[in-house]
């Protein structure tokens, strides 16, 4: 059994130096990371939750000009940082799409 800790696993092998690609909360930087973006989040758990509850109730207004559709799962992005649920929905999500993308044979 090796010891390598959760955020080395998900990276799938890549280089510890490269962030491009990765979707989430990078808890050392406590940065949400969007690709090769970020932005800086709030220490606050109830700060954060605040902030992906409010995404996420505008992203239903999506219709409007300005508030869109992105923001529902952004929203959920940020909430999957402290809700079990929501992380578990992520996970689930990326293994699937890395699962999807893998060439067959």
């Amino acid at each position: 059994m090796t010891n390598r800790n959760d955020r080395e696993e998900t990276r799938g092998g890549e280089k510890p130096g490269k962030r491009a690609g990765r979707f989430g909360i990078d808890h050392a930087s406590g940065r949400l990371m969007l690709g090769s973006f970020s932005i800086g989040m709030p220490r606050s758990r109830i700060a954060r939750m605040a902030i992906g509850i409010a995404l996420i109730l505008c992203g239903f207004l999506g219709f409007l000009p300005i508030l869109g559709f992105w923001m529902l799962p952004l929203g959920f992005l940020v909430l999957s940082h402290d809700l079990p649920v929501a992380r578990r929905l992520r996970r689930r999500l990326a293994v699937w799409w890395h699962r999807r993308r893998k060439p067959a044979g």
